[in-house]
């Protein structure tokens, strides 16, 4: 099963798109650029969604929906906004179909042409915002903060499952603040926030950051990231949170009555993550054998198989695994125990192995006499005996011990394949090797050269960068400290 997948070194994009597909997590769509999540897929996203969903309740969001569809008059109102998204829109133009001629099938009726053409949603600033304006008319409605869970499009011309399609899943945070400050300091809580997330439940190490003026988000005033590397040593952009500051208040005359009585536009934030988020888990992790899992986001944490060669025995080992399954579910371990009679067990060992189930626990008749289990951790692949009345104890541990283990192996191998250039020469040599920080002259035509010729792009500004005088590898012109520089997704 798993060896159908081609080698990370053999071809990394065909490995990756195999993967997703024999995994069961997703598959191209019949329509051009989409995808359908399978429900193993899916299983994963779920996990994903209820981890930052708590942890945008616990920072004081509420969760709204509003309309996929935008008045086209809307995404005109804030200049960079529509300019940055026009490419991609797609756009509705009629309500209604009619029967052909032939009355072989259906056409658009000509006659049902919308007054004004819909865009479906790209992204929601334009349609909250002017929601906003209806809710806020006082300091004492002040800070609004809002989330939303919902699917966009984004035209794309080459799409790759989870990483780049026309329709996606994410979430929208949009709030709105009566100072400046206050909303910097959303913009900046919400890019810890998905740190935290893509850490510390994804076992991803991540570098924040502030994006350059043309990397920063259409309709922005300043927009941070996280980024993250993959095992091709490319970076991926694991979310983004954006500083609006009055772009959008203004755009859509959406004002509030300060405490003195003064009219003042509000002072506003977006942030988002998306679907990116499982491809970001599955290239940082997954081996040539198939999916690796960090256990806070694996759907099944364990799966047990039963050895056995008679019904006799399989009763045995089955009322054993129920006492066991019962335990590990009452500690919030996650059980599958697979006693499918139309398969062997080492066809149910290569399956939870391509899934990336984070333990296997065999067991047999031997094993019942003996009072033992043998437990195989995904990660490492290294097996164990255990005496049944320690499972809970070592599985319990396992848990923890994988997801520090995991995290540990992805922050090495960012550290191994991260390099210092101070020369243009060197700095096109190492950029095919991983991360590179280097002295950029803070100018956007720097910055569009390095890209056109080596199709690297400055990632972000980090937060942490240390002041250090020194010149543009590119231009030799002053610099004050370096960049973020890797080829990405």
């Amino acid at each position: 099963m798993a060896k159908a997948i081609p080698t990370r070194d053999e071809d990394y994009s065909l490995w990756y798109n195999e993967l997703v597909k024999k995994a069961g997590l997703a598959e191209n769509s019949q329509v051009r650029g989409c995808m359908v999540i399978k429900p193993y897929g899916f299983a994963i996203w779920e996990k994903m969604q209820q981890a930052l969903d708590q942890m945008f309740k616990d920072t004081g969001h509420e969760n709204a929906y509003f309309p996929l569809f935008i008045p086209k008059s809307f995404l005109s109102r804030e200049a960079d906004h529509v300019e940055g998204f026009a490419k991609e829109c797609a756009v509705v133009t009629h309500y209604r179909l009619k029967t052909d001629e032939s009355k072989k099938g259906v056409v658009v009726d000509p006659d049902a042409r919308l007054e004004e053409e819909l865009i479906i949603r790209p992204t929601s600033e334009t349609v909250i915002w002017d929601s906003y304006k209806n809710w806020i008319q006082s300091y004492r409605d002040l800070p609004l903060k809002i989330n939303q869970w919902a699917n966009v499009v984004r035209w794309e011309l080459r799409t790759r499952l989870f990483l780049r399609t026309a329709e996606f899943l994410w979430q929208e945070g949009h709030t709105a603040h009566a100072t400046k400050q206050e909303a910097i300091e959303e913009t900046e809580l919400m890019l810890g926030v998905y740190a935290d997330f893509v850490e510390n439940f994804m076992a991803v190490p991540v570098i924040k950051g502030v994006k350059t003026a043309s990397e920063r988000f259409a309709g922005a005033v300043d927009t941070f990231c996280i980024e993250a590397m993959m095992q091709d040593k490319k970076a991926l952009q694991a979310g983004t949170s954006h500083f609006l500051g009055q772009n959008f208040a203004k755009a859509f005359n959406v004002k509030f009555a300060s405490k003195e009585g003064k009219e003042e536009f509000v002072w506003g934030t977006s942030w988002g993550v998306s679907t990116r988020l499982m491809g970001a888990l599955i290239m940082a992790h997954s081996d040539d054998d198939g999916l690796v899992l960090p256990p806070k986001l694996a759907p099944i944490q364990v799966a047990v198989v039963p050895i056995y060669k008679t019904d006799e025995e399989l009763s045995k080992i089955t009322k054993v695994v129920n006492g066991l399954s019962s335990e590990l579910k009452a500690n919030g371990i996650s059980v599958k125990y697979d006693d499918r009679d139309t398969h062997k067990p080492g066809w149910k060992f290569a399956e939870y192995e391509l899934k990336g189930v984070p333990a296997r626990i065999a067991i047999g008749p031997r094993d019942l006499e003996n009072g033992t289990v043998e437990i195989a951790r995904r990660d490492t692949k290294e097996k164990s005996t255990i005496a049944l009345e320690n499972v809970l104890n070592h599985i319990t541990n396992l848990m923890e011990e994988m997801q520090t283990s995991i995290y540990d192996k992805a922050l090495d191998f960012r550290t191994e394949n991260t390099y210092q250039a101070d020369s243009y020469e060197e700095f096109k040599k190492l950029v095919e090797k991983g991360f590179v920080y280097a002295h950029w002259d803070g100018t956007d035509e720097t910055e569009e050269k390095i890209k056109e010729e080596t199709k690297a792009t400055i990632r972000c500004i980090p937060f942490d960068q240390k002041k250090e005088d020194g010149k543009c590898i590119f231009s030799g012109n002053p610099s004050t400290g370096r960049v973020l520089f890797a080829k990405a997704y």
